[in-house]
């Protein structure tokens, strides 16, 4: 025997399921997904205020660590499943890629409108590095793609507890090279470790190198170098070089530095196993967790030269973009303007220990935390340069650097093997065109 749905249990099905469809369809819920674990709670409660405030419910949804949101962001974007807000993990021709790709909404008209009122509120060398300009080497077209959450520098930190063990002022950290070296000395004397980094992660020996570089040849310079005009084997490339060499013959680097990934950096200096560390603001709350009671300051890079101004690494911290594929653009939009005005970003400077990225925004911060904000206006980035170095050049620096920091590589080795691969990409570039 056949059986067959009465015909008005068939009817009331497929009323149930087309309203199911449509309800799904005109939801106003947006859908946010992060990698910030230490912000997950407070990220949540922001969700729950907007919501009570707007009647637009708001769901965070966390992964992590960075390395699988960035694998979950990657996978999504080609099954056109991302969420109505995300970040782009990476350096900025990543999101240029994800640009291109259809993928990231520009929100310029957004950002500049009522005379810009939202772009005044931010800080402005954090939202450049989510905008592109006329004329920029990724063939993007101008416009504004994301929002910074907070905002970052990297410096160095020292420990005023090992000052005072090794009769060091702990109120005048070391200014330049000399200094620091000499500091150094006297720790290593009382057997404590100098300084220690996630050095085993290159991004970071990048951002010192890069330091050093400003320092030692300007921005004029550093820019002829990416373009082909000055060569790695340049006396003062190699002066840059020297000074890793030289942190490892007078043994001011903490044991195990070049293979140490960040997070077991952190945990050294938070536990006062070496004197200085070289993090981002990010730290401030990293450390309050892991020892709240750490007495500790914060301190520029040691100047080599007193030719070109210090500078350090700083910029957005976090940022999140707009789906473009969202039916949700303008509400998304409307949301990260929200969670960047002042009330929100007060609570989440407060609550987080971070930089907030609205300048007005910046009351009731932990001493600690004001020592970063007194020097953002030195802040460099390679996303803020009008051209960037071909990503194989980068990759033998800073690998290079760690094998000078093991014994493997002089200086000059080094500055030789870095040439050869430019000149390689240069040749390649050449072909392509």
């Amino acid at each position: 025997m056949t059986h067959r749905k009465k015909p008005w249990i068939l009817g009331v099905y497929l009323a149930a399921l087309l309203a199911g469809c449509a309800q799904k369809q005109n939801s106003s819920q947006l859908t946010i997904w992060h990698w910030m674990s230490d912000r997950e709670d407070t990220l949540q409660e922001l969700a729950g205020r907007y919501e009570t405030a707007t009647g637009i419910p708001v769901r965070f949804e966390l992964f992590a660590p960075s390395e699988a949101y960035s694998q979950k962001v990657k996978a999504a974007a080609q099954t056109n499943t991302l969420p109505d807000v995300f970040g782009v993990l990476g350096e900025k021709r990543d999101l240029a890629s994800f640009i291109l790709s259809g993928h990231v909404a520009n929100i310029a008209e957004e950002i500049n409108d009522q005379e810009g009122a939202w772009r005044k509120l931010l800080f402005e060398k954090p939202l450049l590095m989510n905008e592109f300009d006329a004329g920029n080497g990724y063939g993007v077209p101008v416009g504004t793609y994301g929002v910074p959450l907070d905002v970052m520098n990297i410096q160095f930190l020292y420990n005023k507890d090992l000052f005072r063990q090794a009769g060091l002022d702990p109120n005048k950290p070391p200014v330049t090279w000399r200094d620091f070296l000499a500091a150094n000395a006297k720790l290593k004397e009382k057997g404590i470790q100098g300084l220690v980094s996630g050095w085993g992660e290159i991004w970071l020996i990048e951002c010192l190198a890069s330091n050093f570089a400003w320092n030692i040849m300007g921005q004029d310079k550093i820019l002829a170098t990416l373009k082909g005009k000055v060569l790695y084997t340049d006396s003062d490339w190699v002066r840059v070089l020297k000074l890793f060499q030289e942190m490892r013959d007078q043994g001011a680097l903490a044991e195990g530095v070049v293979t140490m990934i960040n997070k077991r950096a952190e945990q050294i200096f938070a536990n006062g196993q070496a004197a200085f560390a070289m993090n981002g603001s990010w730290c401030v709350n990293v450390y309050h967790g892991m020892n709240p009671s750490l007495d500790y300051g914060v301190m520029l890079p040691p100047r080599v030269s007193n030719t070109y101004p210090q500078v350090i690494w700083g910029g957005a911290g976090s940022n999140f973009m707009v789906n473009a594929k969202s039916v949700r653009k303008e509400q998304a939009a409307a949301f990260l303007k929200w969670l960047t005005a002042k009330e929100q970003q007060v609570y989440l400077a407060t609550q987080t220990r971070n930089l907030p990225s609205n300048r007005e925004a910046l009351v009731d911060l932990p001493p600690i935390l004001a020592e970063f904000v007194n020097d953002m206006d030195r802040t460099v980035h390679p996303s803020l340069m009008p051209l960037a170095e071909f990503p194989l050049v980068t990759e033998a620096m800073t690998k290079g650097i760690q094998s000078i920091l093991i014994g493997e590589k002089t200086p000059e080795e080094l500055a030789a093997q870095v040439q050869a691969v430019k000149d390689r990409e240069l040749e390649k570039q050449m072909a392509q065109r």
